[in-house]
C-alpha cells in the first residue's frame, strides 16, 4: 500500500478518536477538563483537543493529494478512499456541533445533502466509464469548511476580539460554495442522469 493511500486511511481512524473524545462524560467520570480564557473568549481543553486532531486530518487531506501526485502513486483505491475520508471527516464535525447546538443544522443538511447528491452523480457518470474529478468549487468548498470548523472549534478566536463572526460566515459561505459545486456536478453530468438508454 502507497504512502498516500496510508495517509488517508489514518484520517478515517482519527474520526472515532475525535467522536469518543467530543461526546465522552468527563463530568461523570470525575475529571473537569480546564477552559482557557483569552480576552474575551473561553476555550475548553476538549475544543483544543478536538481541534488539533481534526486540523491534523485536515493537513493529511491536502499531504496524501500531493504526495500522490508529487511520487507518481495515483491509485484506483485513492481515488476512491480519499474524497471518502475527506467527507467523512468534515460530516462528523458538522455533526457534531450541530448536534451540540453550536451551529445551526440547515448548512449542515443542505451540504449533507449536496454531497449525498454528487456522489450519486459521481456513481452514475463511472457507471458509464466516465470520472468526473473534483472541481476548483469543490477544493474551496473542502477548504472553507475545515478552517469554518477549526475556528468555531476556538469559538471564533482570534476574531471574536474585533467582533468578526468568521467561523459563522466560513460556515454559510461553504453551504453556498458546495450548492454551486454541485449545480456545476449537475451539469457536467445531466447527459448521464437523463440519459433514455
Amino acid at each position: 500500500m502507497t504512502l498516500p493511500n496510508k495517509i488517508s486511511i489514518f484520517r478515517l481512524f482519527l474520526i472515532p478518536v475525535i467522536v469518543a473524545i467530543w461526546v465522552f462524560p468527563f463530568a461523570q467520570f470525575g475529571i473537569d477538563l480546564p477552559v482557557y480564557h483569552i480576552g474575551n473568549v473561553s476555550i475548553s481543553l476538549k475544543n483544543i483537543i478536538v481541534m488539533a486532531l481534526f486540523a491534523i486530518g485536515s493537513i493529511s487531506d491536502f499531504l496524501d493529494g500531493y504526495l500522490a501526485r508529487k511520487n507518481n502513486q495515483v491509485t484506483t483505491f485513492g481515488k476512491f478512499i480519499d474524497p471518502i475520508a475527506d467527507k467523512c471527516l468534515t460530516t462528523t464535525l458538522f455533526i457534531l456541533l450541530a448536534s451540540s447546538q453550536i451551529i445551526p443544522a440547515i448548512p449542515v443538511i443542505v451540504m449533507v445533502w449536496r454531497d449525498t447528491i454528487v456522489d450519486g452523480t459521481r456513481m452514475m457518470a463511472a457507471g458509464k466509464g466516465t470520472v468526473m474529478a473534483a472541481g476548483i468549487l469543490g477544493k474551496i468548498k473542502t477548504a472553507s469548511q475545515m478552517f469554518c470548523i477549526i475556528f468555531t472549534l476556538l469559538n471564533n478566536y482570534p476574531f471574536e476580539a474585533i467582533g468578526l463572526p468568521v467561523s459563522s460566515i466560513l460556515l454559510w459561505f461553504s453551504m453556498i460554495i458546495s450548492v454551486l459545486g454541485g449545480i456545476d456536478y449537475y451539469n457536467r453530468a445531466k447527459a448521464y442522469i437523463w440519459e433514455t438508454k
